[in-house]
């Protein structure tokens, strides 16, 4: 039998013990950690913004969001990673949206060919209501867009001929992305189009499998392709965007500063990348020539442009109506 003294002891020990947990919630919390995925390389805008979302997170948070950022296709293909988001096995994924558009259709709006006049028309579309419009369509998905990014202006590369107008282009077995614009809009030029996943690419060129692909100078240099293509053309022949996205179960789960946090992070992180692009692109051409592609730089667009243009978004107005493609052709 425990003596008075002793008793009261072992009372007053259980009583501080349980006040010290009950007294410090905060402290016994473990920050939340987010795993992020994308295909490019380390080297390019997608990761160092990426890196910088990271950054802003955390701070925003005080440290209790932290996000691991993973490059070069590392958690999976474009496809797969999206599956994973979606599934819940990956917090965050960031690629082109043309590999959205399977999921939320009108997405496609983005990808038609020579739609965006310049940066400025682009910025004004995604970070307005026309982008919260087309984002809020993945949430049907499982998915959160926390704000749009970009790849950028699509040009064309190959190893078969130096392309000067849509005539060079027949025959060639191009790398498309798997949207329905991309793809008609390379038939209606005579290519074989084919779409695959990016972090294929590479190794598809390098084997021959296709004469080329098409993507952004920033891309087609952080991703070395001048090491198995030799002919560049400036074709801007479309932009592509980049959707942010995130578990929505894990994003709806947190609390609400941490999500109005992490937004802010995407939006503020997707400025910065959207810079770094716009940056890289006016010293990425000559590094291409420097590397030993042939460049194509003064074309005239306006053959390509009345091949593509109408009759790719006469099909998409005639699934999903005109009205976004007006409001998009109307934004100031």
């Amino acid at each position: 039998m425990l003596d008075c003294s002793r008793r009261s002891f072992l009372v007053g020990a259980a009583a501080l013990s349980a006040t010290a947990v009950l007294g410090r919630p905060a402290l016994a919390q473990a920050a939340t950690k987010l795993r992020f995925g994308h295909p490019h390389p380390e080297v390019d805008a997608f990761h160092q913004a990426g890196l910088k979302f990271g950054e802003l997170v955390s701070q925003k948070t005080n440290g209790q969001v932290t996000v691991e950022v993973y490059a070069n296709g590392a958690l999976g293909n474009d496809p797969t990673m999206i599956a994973s988001v979606r599934g819940g096995t990956l917090d965050i994924c960031l690629t082109g949206n043309p590999f959205f558009t399977g999921l939320a259709p009108k997405l496609n709006v983005l990808d038609l060919p020579y739609l965006f006049r310049d940066r400025d028309h682009v910025a004004k579309v995604l970070d307005g209501p026309i982008g919260e419009s087309l984002r809020a369509d993945l949430e049907a998905s499982n998915l959160k867009a926390l704000s749009t990014w970009e790849v950028g202006w699509r040009n064309l590369t190959n190893n078969r001929r130096a392309v000067e107008t849509p005539a060079d282009v027949k025959g060639l077995k191009i790398r498309t992305t798997p949207n329905p614009a991309h793809i008609q809009a390379f038939k209606l030029l005579g290519a074989v189009p084919t779409p695959m996943a990016f972090t294929e690419l590479f190794t598809a060129l390098e084997m021959g499998s296709i004469d080329g692909q098409e993507n952004p100078v920033t891309l087609i240099q952080n991703a070395k392709f001048f090491e198995v293509q030799k002919y560049l053309t400036l074709t801007r022949h479309a932009f592509t965007t980049a959707p942010l996205v995130m578990n929505k179960p894990k994003f709806d789960a947190l609390p609400e500063d941490q999500r109005m946090a992490i937004v802010e992070a995407a939006r503020e992180a997707a400025v910065i990348q959207r810079t770094m692009n716009s940056e890289g692109e006016k010293i990425a051409v000559e590094a291409l020539r420097a590397d030993g592609m042939e460049v194509v730089d003064q074309i005239d667009v306006e053959p390509f442009r009345g091949l593509v243009a109408d009759a790719v978004k006469a099909e998409y107005v005639t699934k999903f109506g005109g009205e976004v493609v007006d409001q998009i052709t109307a934004a100031a």
